[in-house]
């Protein structure tokens, strides 16, 4: 019924219990969750956990955020990602709120996964925080999405104005809100998620960080991907079940997967 569409549960602190993770996806109706490569050297766990379990997927890259890291280069990504159960490029992106001085590397890096997506053919999993000037611009000097033959791909844990929203949307990208999206401060969002199309939207917990309310406080997991999706049916109007077909047929068109 829902799709976690961004998470990490090969993190210690969901990898040590995945056999109740997964017991708790399938209590609250969650079928499936794309784990999400953070780093190249953790990269062989994240795939490890999409062979040994059908209902998970995986994705390939290296997350702004980590400086000291092994360098991605553009075949390598694309020949990591040839394997069937590696669905997107990423995550990948700008981050200027957690690292400041000169940030040249990350635009470079966020460079080389918008070229390993085009050779590969597979999308892009962006992440992007108080940088969303020059992702953007990026994503258009290196043709990210769906232009000069490029392919979709989702702006994850959207946190952005409703301009950075519509900009990415006309590049061919998904909107993908995580639980901060139900947070009580979180109201310029929330205006944000009304005006983005269902058939635009997609859910995620990104955990195991921010889990949505009511569970504020507690280790975020994939089970807990559908109380985003019940607020997110509350404040547009729409019944709980249109918005889960809508947000899991949404993940299948993106990722290519059944």
């Amino acid at each position: 019924m829902f799709i976690d569409s961004h998470c990490h549960i090969n993190f210690p602190e969901l990898s040590e219990r995945l056999p109740a993770i997964l017991e708790k996806m399938k209590q609250n109706q969650v079928t499936h969750a794309l784990c999400v490569s953070v780093t190249l050297p953790d990269f062989p766990q994240v795939l490890s956990l999409a062979e040994t379990h059908p209902n998970i997927y995986a994705s390939v890259g290296v997350h702004p955020d980590y400086e000291d890291t092994a360098e991605p280069d553009v075949d390598q990504l694309v020949q990591l990602a040839e394997h069937p159960r590696i669905v997107a490029i990423g995550e990948t992106g700008l981050d200027y709120y957690r690292l400041s001085g000169d940030l040249e590397w990350q635009r470079e890096r966020f460079r080389t996964h918008i070229r390993a997506s085009r050779a590969s053919g597979k999308p892009l999993i962006i992440h992007t925080r108080s940088a969303s000037e020059d992702t953007l611009r990026i994503m258009r000097e290196e043709k990210a999405g769906t232009a000069d033959g490029g392919v979709a791909g989702v702006m994850h844990c959207f946190t952005e104005s409703q301009a950075v929203a519509a900009a990415s949307m006309d590049m061919g990208f998904y909107i993908s809100f995580s639980g901060i999206v139900t947070f009580k401060n979180a109201k310029d969002l929330q205006a944000v998620a009304r005006e983005v199309p269902l058939e635009r939207m997609l859910i995620e917990t990104d955990s195991p960080y921010l889990a949505p309310v009511p569970m504020r406080g507690k280790t975020n997991e994939p089970g807990f991907v559908r109380h985003v999706a019940e607020f997110l049916a509350d404040l547009k109007g729409v019944p709980l079940q249109t918005l889960a077909d809508v947000t899991s047929q949404n993940f299948r068109t993106l990722f290519r997967v059944q």
